[in-house]
């Protein structure tokens, strides 16, 4: 630029020189000595310039050089985030930002499909048996109502339409669904289906996954009527429970709770098991999360009191970030930069000892770092659970006290409600997003 407005290499120079000076001039003018530049001799070595001249110096040409600067910095953005344009598979909405896959489940960006849905936090039971419902708006149970044996999580919908409560029963053949009407907050018919610990949804839409936990199995069905269409044995994951999709929706990691701490990569175009890796001899993966710009995934390890770092794409684990006693739910907050883990305060499956050292350690995603630890003031067992609509709010079951616990995400201050026996996979909603893939509420 400057040789095109006819100033010479000996005065462009390369330590400064006319450049440097001129961009100095333009930023932070205070930085230099005009009038000893404009009345003084050429400047060298000793003055600190190297092969060139600042004598012509100026503001304007500061300027231009900054305008330059930023013109080849936003081209160069625009250039990185075109090579990172993400190929989703056929049918799933498009990644609007590749460099935060939960952008469109900010703070208040509400669907369409979510107007007129109660504000509610729908909380299970497991051992009572129950969902109890809570306003969000005055932390008051409001209802309560029966659903099947043993329900362990409630599940939006792809479609944000309908919440399914997953009663897997325990291992008997009684295993059910239970819609709830998000715009009633009550229940409709049960389905039977088996065994269904968990449910998500394929990155188009188009089913439904039920995992059947005690069968080492996924089962793809029908996402409104839930019929039977295809099954997957992943014989390699005893306790399959916990899941996340790559930002492409290409493939699924699913964790697998016992039998030497497992993950399963599931291809899901090709509807097989991609492979398997181990965490670690005495692991025990709970739930896993993608990092906001797809590149790992986070797994919680109940039994090494951290989280896992994994690639995704490459299949191996490549970090590990200490958080507290039993990390079991993951959950990001709503402008992707951080993410919530809920330490249960114990490393048991079942039976866990009320009022144990439970906590909530905030990762910052950015630098991979523990940003902020809040106990639970007398001790408690945060579970499972989701993030209010406005990001202020981290909703966790008190697995083991009876309780849900209100977190403040900016003080980390707690308000508990008392609830049924054994409260598990709780979710918020409404939910910012365009669409759920399933669990308490992973929204893209």
């Amino acid at each position: 630029m400057l040789r095109a407005r006819g100033y010479s290499d000996a005065e462009i120079g390369t330590h400064a020189g006319l450049a440097d000076t001129s961009l100095q001039l333009a930023v932070a003018p205070q930085m230099v000595r005009l009038e000893q530049l404009r009345s003084g001799p050429k400047p060298g070595p000793a003055d600190g310039v190297y092969g060139g001249d600042p004598r012509r110096a100026s503001a304007e040409l500061g300027r231009l050089g900054v305008e330059a600067i930023v013109a080849e910095t936003v081209a160069a953005v625009k250039r990185d985030t075109a090579m990172r344009a993400i190929r989703t598979v056929p049918g799933m909405p498009p990644v609007v930002d590749p460099s935060n896959l939960y952008s469109e489940a900010g703070a208040g960006r509400f669907s369409p499909a979510v107007k007129g849905a109660l504000p509610r936090v729908y909380v299970p039971n497991l051992r009572s048996s129950d969902v109890y419902v809570i306003d969000p708006g005055t932390f008051k149970v409001v209802d309560r109502f029966r659903v099947g044996s043993v329900p362990q999580h409630v599940v939006p919908s792809w479609d944000l339409k309908t919440l399914w409560v997953t009663n897997n029963a325990s291992r008997s053949p009684e295993g059910s669904l239970t819609p709830i009407d998000p715009k009633t907050g009550k229940p409709g018919p049960e389905v039977k289906v088996d065994d269904p610990y968990n449910m998500y949804f394929t990155a188009d839409g188009k089913e439904a996954i039920v995992v059947a936990e005690a069968f080492a199995r996924l089962d793809f069905r029908d996402p409104h009527t839930m019929e039977i269409r295809s099954r997957l044995q992943v014989p390699g994951c005893e306790g399959i429970n916990h899941a996340d999709f790559s930002i492409d929706g290409r493939y699924a990691i699913f964790t697998c709770e016992f039998g030497g701490g497992r993950l399963a990569k599931i291809d899901m175009v090709k509807r097989k098991v991609a492979g398997y890796l181990r965490l670690g001899e005495t692991a025990m993966p709970q739930d896993v999360r993608v990092s906001a710009d797809g590149r790992l995934f986070y797994v919680a390890d109940m039994m090494a009191g951290g989280v896992q770092l994994v690639d995704g794409d490459r299949f191996e684990k490549v970090g590990f970030i200490a958080t507290g006693v039993g990390p079991h739910g993951l959950y990001p907050s709503r402008d992707g930069t951080k993410l919530y883990v809920a330490n249960r305060g114990s490393s048991t499956i079942r039976g866990g000892k009320p009022r144990g050292p439970g906590s909530i350690s905030v990762i910052d995603f950015a630098t991979r770092k523990v940003v902020a630890d809040w106990p639970i003031p007398g001790g408690g067992s945060p579970d499972m659970g989701n993030v209010s609509a406005d990001g202020k709010t981290l909703w966790l079951s008190g697995r083991f006290d009876d309780v849900v616990y209100a977190i403040d995400t900016l003080t980390g201050a707690v308000k508990s409600i008392p609830v049924g026996k054994e409260p598990h996979g709780l979710t918020v909603w409404p939910q910012p997003g365009r669409y759920s893939l399933g669990h308490t509420g992973n929204m893209r």
